[in-house]
């Protein structure tokens, strides 16, 4: 009896590495870790859009508490999306206006290469890139003419002129400067607050990667993540393991 279970404990140790080998890639998402950083607090339920309720488990005080098994799940689809589009050499989009975001989408965005937009998202961006690539060129043409020194030869009043409308280019264009060619997918931090960029990318068949909170429509994401979209731990855990990825 005891050779046999000796031989049974062998058995399962000698299986374990198999095991581990055919495991899933999970790219270190963990609920107890999300859970600290707040990714389960949504909004109120007043306030709830009918088709978050698959990823809602509960209620606290009036505030809905978003099921974090289903979030890791969304994530980790999410994750394996932006490493095979990466993988293909495409451009992800960052898109996030709101003001705690602003500058942490800025960072990752810049960190990994990739074009963002953390302004007011300008109408036309992806449906009329036609005209926009034209600005952009107008844009990088300017700023390069200013770097060599070019635009010393004009009066000082031309030059304050151009000092400004380069000043303005940079708020509105910064982000997407060196962008030639429609992204292969976005991602919006709030896609509650940026509908006008979901609605340009479902029109231009551009895959949307979102962050859901429990007032968002998670129907016209493709790859939306179920989590808090206001607590900026939340938002720097979700943006940080991005991040990984991309690198």
């Amino acid at each position: 009896m005891a050779e046999t279970k000796e031989k049974t404990t062998k058995e399962v140790k000698s299986a374990s590495p198999k095991t581990k080998a055919v495991k899933k890639e999970t790219f270190g998402v963990n609920p107890e870790e999300m859970a600290e950083a707040g990714l389960s607090m949504g909004h109120r339920a007043s306030n709830a859009h009918p088709k978050m309720k698959p990823y809602i488990c509960g209620m606290r005080n009036a505030v809905h508490i978003i099921d974090l098994e289903r979030t890791k799940e969304k994530f980790e689809e999410t994750l394996k999306f932006i490493k095979r589009i990466i993988s293909e050499k495409k451009t992800l989009l960052f898109i996030g206006t709101k003001i705690q975001v602003k500058d942490l989408v800025k960072d990752v965005a810049k960190e990994c290469d990739l074009p963002y937009v953390n302004e007011r998202w300008l109408g036309g961006t992806l449906t009329n890139f036609g005209i926009i690539s034209k600005r952009l060129e107008y844009f990088r043409d300017l700023d390069e003419k200013k770097k060599k020194g070019e635009l010393k030869k004009y009066t000082k009043k031309e030059q304050h002129q151009f000092g400004v409308e380069l000043q303005k280019l940079e708020r509105q264009f910064g982000g997407i400067k060196k962008m030639i060619k429609l992204p292969e997918a976005l991602l919006i931090v709030d896609v509650q607050k940026e509908k006008l960029a979901v609605k340009e990318a479902r029109m231009k068949n551009i895959p949307v990667i979102g962050l859901c909170d429990t007032n968002a429509d998670p129907s016209i994401i493709d790859y939306p993540i179920p989590a808090n979209d206001d607590a900026i731990t939340s938002l720097k855990l979700i943006l940080g393991t991005i991040t990984k990825v991309l690198k």
